[in-house]
């Protein structure tokens, strides 16, 4: 069998625990499609949230507290860039992430495409599956709001790191994402998949990006292979992050319905097949998409595993 998951940020990089633990179970093979939409350039190095937390988290550094960032993380270099003033000081780096990131921008400034980054990366932490990058071109999350009274796009990373998305808000663009094509690797994995997961993301600013590359999109809404999401709400809240404030801002029922019926079925040109809900939303119904309720909260990787096998059953 062969598996793909669209994903990004720290719910995604759990569940792909769980998608690991069963696809070794089962013999079968696991590509991850991982958001950019975060990607930012700061202190002249190109940073990729999504990636990283996937690769530490299945490479076992990732920092089980925060959620984010490696393990035993110390902040040196923030703390002499306070010093010498440089902004913005609202974002730090810290000191072990630095050197992935400095990798990273040194293969890039060679001419290297951030698939084949991601993949010389992955050498080292060995993830277990092959990850890919959305797109090896420029794609960022943008964030239109009011601060200081005007209106004006900020970087994701700004709205959530700097305001922590506490800005009158009003759209999410996804820059660069209509000339942007699928990375290396991405639109074969897609067309090779018995299945399609989509994780329990947020939906508007981890997964949406990764479907706004269109022959991505239209590589997944085309293609043979069954696509079963879950939900990253359970009970009308997000497990973490932000859903609910993004969700808002598009007018988008906090719930797992209604996330579900944002993406839509597939039959009538939306995302999904199957849509797997928690225990406690066992009510919520997706017209055209097949509905099952089970335990979804990821408390340890058996449980994440249990509920992939669920999400694969679903698609048959």
């Amino acid at each position: 069998m062969r598996i793909v998951v669209l994903t990004g940020g720290i719910g995604g990089a759990r569940f792909l625990l769980g998608v690991r633990a069963h696809a070794r179970a089962i013999g079968a093979d696991v590509t991850a499609i991982v958001n950019v939409g975060d990607d930012v350039r700061m202190h002249g190095l190109q940073i990729c949230p999504d990636l990283d937390s996937v690769m530490y988290t299945l490479g076992g550094a990732a920092d089980p507290e925060r959620g984010w960032g490696r393990v035993g993380e110390t902040w040196v270099v923030k703390e002499e860039l306070a010093k010498y003033g440089v902004e913005p000081s609202w974002f730090g780096l810290g000191d072990k992430d630095t050197a992935t990131h400095l990798v990273r921008t040194t293969m890039l400034n060679a001419g290297y495409p951030l698939s084949a980054v991601t993949r010389a990366l992955c050498e080292r932490w060995q993830p277990g599956i092959t990850m890919l990058p959305a797109t090896d071109d420029r794609l960022e999350t943008h964030v239109v709001v009011d601060v200081e009274g005007e209106r004006k796009a900020i970087h994701f990373q700004e709205w959530w790191v700097r305001y922590r998305g506490d800005l009158p808000t009003h759209r999410f663009v996804f820059r660069g994402a209509e000339a942007a094509k699928p990375a290396a690797g991405v639109l074969d994995a897609i067309a090779a998949a018995d299945v399609i997961l989509v994780a329990p993301s947020n939906p508007v600013v981890s997964i949406a990006p990764v479907l706004a590359v269109p022959a991505l999109k239209d590589a997944v809404a085309n293609g043979s292979a069954p696509v079963v999401g879950v939900s990253p709400i359970i009970g009308g809240s997000p497990v973490r992050g932000m859903a609910d404030k993004c969700l808002a801002t598009l007018e988008v029922e906090v719930s797992a319905a209604g996330v579900g019926r944002m993406y839509g079925p597939r039959a009538e040109g939306g995302l999904l097949d199957g849509w797997l809900v928690d225990t406690s939303d066992a009510e919520a119904q997706v017209p055209g998409v097949r509905t099952r309720a089970v335990p979804l909260w990821m408390k340890d990787e058996s449980l994440t595993a249990r509920m992939v096998a669920e999400a694969l059953e679903l698609a048959r």
